[in-house]
């Protein structure tokens, strides 16, 4: 089966679109929850499908690691490894490769890497790279590319040039007619780079294009500015993908700049940490204000945990350690972001996007930029020593 996008309505820049593929149709905008290790930390797949996951993501570079793309291919690849049919994406896992600074090296053929498991050494080139994703066998496949810090010009210019070198080597070295080949449109938050990008990268004709190197350090006004300049240079007949993009109003953000689907880790993560999403914001369930409430965690929301459990249970269960709590948090998290999407397919059918945009942010409670900018910072620091 060859791939398809196919574009239903817009609304100011906001699309309603599906793109068809060969394990089935993803209805955008879209929400991936992520599956790291082709796992979505605490759930399995039955619980994606009821809470009407269509695409997931998993990450190349762990999965290349362990435990190890050929055991997968043997398995007749990662769809039934994993024993989820509908579509996957997998990430290169770009961002992991070049933040693991003082245990790689960067050169014209690719990286030289460590691993974060056992220190043992690796390469990564454009053609070994599309050796694994086709091994792999996910629906969307993305080409190696280099992440650099969004603020630093010089290091943009160079690493583009690269990148796009990459592209070219990764688009010659894939073949696989059941699988697309996503470019990744790199630039920081320069106009003139990203532009470049977009512009060189259509000329190699992907079916689909990443935009990478955001939410890593520029602040949200720079992420949409960025994106304010980037989704018009790129094509209006393929989708369009921000990767790891996730806090709620982001998405709601960045779709009515044209992006079509998002992945990130922020639902799950922040569900295991004791934060659970609500329309009015996060909700810190270790809280004392939880321990005789009756309610639950949102009112009108369907999941199954709302359904079924107080918000004085489940801060029981927190505070506990019990391993249910991060369960049914993360059910709730990826339930509250994936019915997100379904509300904003529906207002931009209807021709309401730019009412629900500002309805929903005017209520949604937003944590402040500092306070995530020092969350960001302790996971960095955590993953530094643990790469150690």
């Amino acid at each position: 089966m060859t791939f398809r996008f196919e574009r239903h309505s817009t609304d100011g820049q906001a699309r309603r679109s599906t793109f068809h593929t060969p394990h089935g149709p993803i209805e955008m905008p879209a929400f991936a929850p992520v599956g790291t290790q082709a796992n979505v930390k605490t759930l399995e797949p039955r619980d994606l499908h009821d809470a009407g996951a269509e695409l997931i993501l998993a990450n190349t570079y762990h999965l290349y690691l362990r435990p190890g793309h050929a055991l997968i291919e043997r398995f007749g690849g990662l769809h039934k490894f994993m024993g989820w049919h509908g579509p996957i994406l997998t990430d290169l896992g770009g961002y992991q490769v070049f933040s693991l600074a003082g245990s790689r090296k960067l050169g014209e053929d690719g990286v030289l890497f460590r691993s974060h498991i056992d220190g043992s050494q690796h390469h990564f080139t454009p053609e070994k790279v599309m050796e694994i994703e086709q091994a792999l066998g996910p629906d969307i496949a993305m080409v190696l590319d280099e992440c650099p810090p969004p603020l630093d010009r010089r290091y943009n210019e160079e690493a583009l040039a690269r990148t796009h070198r990459w592209a070219e080597r990764c688009k010659t070295a894939h073949y696989r007619p059941d699988q697309a080949l996503f470019g990744i449109v790199q630039g920081g938050v320069f106009e003139d780079l990203r532009v470049q990008s977009a512009e060189f990268l259509r000329q190699l004709d992907f079916p689909g294009y990443a935009i990478g190197g955001l939410a890593v350090g520029e602040t949200k006004e720079e992420m949409y500015a960025t994106l304010d300049f980037t989704c018009p240079a790129l094509p209006a007949d393929k989708p369009r993908y921000l990767m790891g993009v996730g806090a709620p109003e982001d998405i709601v953000e960045a779709v009515a700049r044209g992006v079509d689907f998002f992945d990130c880790v922020l639902p799950t993560r922040i569900a295991r940490n004791g934060q659970l999403l609500t329309p009015d914001g996060r909700m810190n369930m270790r809280n004392a204000q939880y321990a005789e409430d009756h309610r639950p965690v949102q009112e009108e929301c369907a999941c199954y945990t709302c359904r079924t459990f107080s918000r004085a249970y489940l801060r029981h269960l927190y505070k506990a350690g019990e391993i249910s709590a991060l369960r049914l948090g993360t059910i709730h998290n990826v339930h509250f972001m994936l019915d997100l999407m379904r509300q904003i397919r529906a207002a931009i059918s209807a021709g309401e996007f730019a009412a629900f945009r500002a309805h929903f942010l005017a209520r949604y409670r937003i944590t402040d930029q500092a306070t995530r900018h020092a969350q960001r910072e302790l996971r960095a620091a955590a993953k530094q020593q643990a790469t150690q």
